[in-house]
């Protein structure tokens, strides 16, 4: 597949201080929706799978899929896995040809998290694969991963400089407020402990679960080092918005295409907006 490893995207975002969309992919619709809009906005572009998403579709779908969508573009798409769980879902990822991959260890205690992350760093990097890890964590739900609000932790900027020299980790999400999934209300990011890690460790620095967050808080996000930006439950929501419009106006319309298709110009015009916002317009 016509792959670049997300490595080479983040660096030239984390240089130039703007910041690159990680965007799910839950169908084909979602696939194409992505695709057509950062090929539209000549934008770099990071297309990712949850563990959910790839048991769902299937990994050979996948990738076939992902091959077919990345032929003929010429701009450079990584394909990443979200939240790998463990070193073996990881390792099937990128023996099926996947350019990053996100190793999750944030629930483990401190040193198991870094024990688990470093033994993939050393297998992904020795195929020239990327590595993204957390360490943190954040509230809400992610596939059938749930963590409560009360247990979510923050990411400690000194224990951020320690993982990141001992793991030689590529990229770190952080936990500063955010969550996955649907806010019951505004969240509040703390701005203070991003700008204390980023100026400890000058790694790109992720920020997951940003369905959501308000414009101006990404914004202020992006400024402060944030050189990805994961959103999915926005786009399931324009999508589930469009299909229901089109099921209330007309209840008998049986044809997927018929609510598939504008279903997915629902998503492709979020996909436009976000990358306007995240500022990798024009950066492919």
């Amino acid at each position: 597949m016509n792959l670049v490893p997300m490595a080479d995207i983040l660096k030239k975002a984390n240089e130039e201080k703007y910041a690159v969309g990680g965007f799910n992919i839950n169908n084909l619709e979602f696939l194409q929706a992505i695709i057509w809009a950062a090929e539209e906005t000549n934008s770099p572009l990071i297309l990712q799978t949850s563990e959910g998403a790839l048991k769902y579709i299937g990994m050979e779908y996948v990738i076939g899929m992902v091959g077919a969508a990345v032929k003929n573009t010429t701009i450079p798409v990584a394909l990443h896995l979200d939240h790998g769980s463990s070193f073996e879902s990881v390792m099937k990822c990128i023996r099926n040809g996947y350019s990053s991959v996100m190793i999750d260890g944030s629930h483990y205690p401190f040193e198991e998290n870094i024990e688990l992350t470093r033994k993939v760093v050393e297998a992904a990097h020795a195929v020239g694969v990327t590595v993204e890890a957390e360490l943190g964590q954040l509230g809400g739900t992610e596939d059938d991963l749930s963590v409560a609000e009360e247990d979510a932790t923050f990411t400690d900027p000194d224990q951020a400089l320690e993982f990141v020299e001992r793991t030689g980790v590529d990229a770190l999400a952080v936990a500063i407020g955010t969550a996955h999934g649907v806010y019951s209300g505004e969240p509040k990011l703390d701005f203070e402990r991003l700008k204390a890690i980023k100026e400890k460790i000058k790694i790109p620095v992720v920020l997951h679960g940003a369905s959501g967050v308000p414009d101006r808080d990404i914004k202020k996000a992006i400024s402060l080092g944030v050189n990805k930006v994961n959103i999915n439950t926005e786009f399931q929501q324009a999508f589930n918005a469009k299909i229901r419009e089109i099921f209330n106006a007309d209840p008998d319309v049986y044809d997927p295409r018929k609510f598939c298709g504008p279903g997915r110009e629902a998503i492709k015009k979020e996909v436009i907006n976000k990358i306007e916002l995240l500022g990798s317009k024009g950066k492919a």
